[in-house]
């Protein structure tokens, strides 16, 4: 698992630009399902057949990033955020710039605090004050480096390890799912399993849940399980009473999120989760939130609706280039959904 996720966090996939991740996901999953197909979105669908209920497990590919939206006379890239950025995080990151010609490292700069007055030094950067500074010397050398308007950017960050099973990376939101994903259908490739599972690794959730809602349409399965990150209230800055959750203490099984008008998960569903876990004692977590949704708004709406809860990673600083986990969560996480779908029969 710590292998997996090292891979998939080090790899580059902004919203819209999936491409690599899809590929990692498709040479993993490969050896373990029945058949496998790109839809139209961009979704990837790997498929194990079976005669039991059909289960979609979603876990999405994309992380945020940038995109550049103008190269100014001197060579300086202009850019707009693509997803959930806090402006602070961004400033002085390096990054990679995806040109045509291939990725160029690049570093985002801005005016030096030596030059600004009193009053513009009390207040953070702004993302539209920010530049990114690939070397270039203008905009023509930009040009040929293969730098074009829309040409995608992602962090340049490594996973390290930390002590006690945690690491550091970029991205973690959501490849730890798809780490996840990935185990639990090599795992079930070992089983005799009666349910039909959809692995699915979603496009464009970070920019409004997009590749979840047309992939669920196109499958209509009798459940579902989205696999992704959630806040944790254990280090300084939060409380408890902002989430109750813990890094180390077993995956989340999602109640309700957006204080309902995100996900208000399907009872059956978590009843479902949560005996799997009691029974065959898998450290677990509930979570009740108020802040973000997930994959699981857009699939539980689709159609006549389909049951439909999250299985979470408590993380660390989500969106930002050093999140942090616990690898045991991703354990507790692919434990709790193996067995469960093993045991899917006794619950619908």
């Amino acid at each position: 698992m710590e292998e997996l996720i090292t891979r998939l966090s080090n790899a580059h996939g902004i919203s819209g630009s999936e491409g690599n991740i899809r590929a990692i996901f498709e040479e993993e999953l490969k050896p373990y399902v029945d058949e496998m197909k790109v839809d139209k979105m961009g979704n990837l669908i790997a498929t194990r057949k079976g005669d039991g209920p059909s289960i979609m497990l979603a876990a999405h590919m994309d992380e945020i990033g940038l995109m550049v939206k103008y190269i100014d006379d001197n060579g300086f890239l202009r850019f707009v955020k693509i997803g959930g950025w806090y402006d602070t995080t961004l400033h002085s990151q390096r990054v990679i710039v995806h040109t045509t010609n291939g990725p160029i490292p690049g570093v985002i700069g801005s005016k030096p605090p030596h030059v600004m007055k009193d009053e513009d030094k009390k207040k953070p950067v702004k993302a539209d004050d920010m530049f990114i500074d690939v070397g270039a010397k203008d905009k023509e050398d930009a040009t040929k480096m293969g730098i074009i308007i829309g040409t995608p950017v992602s962090i340049d960050r490594e996973v390290k390890k930390l002590a006690n099973g945690r690491i550091t990376g970029k991205a973690f939101d959501d490849r730890a799912g798809c780490a996840i994903l990935i185990d639990v259908m090599r795992r079930l490739s070992e089983m005799d399993v009666k349910a039909t599972v959809y692995a699915v690794g979603t496009v464009q959730e970070e920019v409004g849940l997009k590749g979840a809602r047309t992939s669920a349409f196109g499958l209509d399965p009798d459940l579902a399980i989205a696999i992704d990150t959630t806040i944790p209230g254990d280090h300084p800055g939060i409380d408890k009473k902002d989430s109750v959750l813990d890094i180390g203490k077993g995956g989340a099984i999602t109640i309700v999120d957006a204080a309902g008008r995100g996900l208000i998960s399907s009872p059956v569903v978590i009843r479902w989760l949560t005996g799997t876990a009691e029974k065959n004692d898998i450290p677990y977590q509930t979570d009740v939130g108020d802040g973000g949704t997930t994959d699981a708004t857009a699939i539980h709406l689709t159609k006549e609706g389909i049951p439909t809860t999250v299985l979470s990673v408590a993380t660390r600083y989500i969106h930002s280039p050093v999140e942090v986990l616990d690898l045991a969560d991703l354990q507790s996480c692919s434990d709790i959904l193996t067995q469960a779908i093993m045991d899917v029969n006794e619950y619908f």
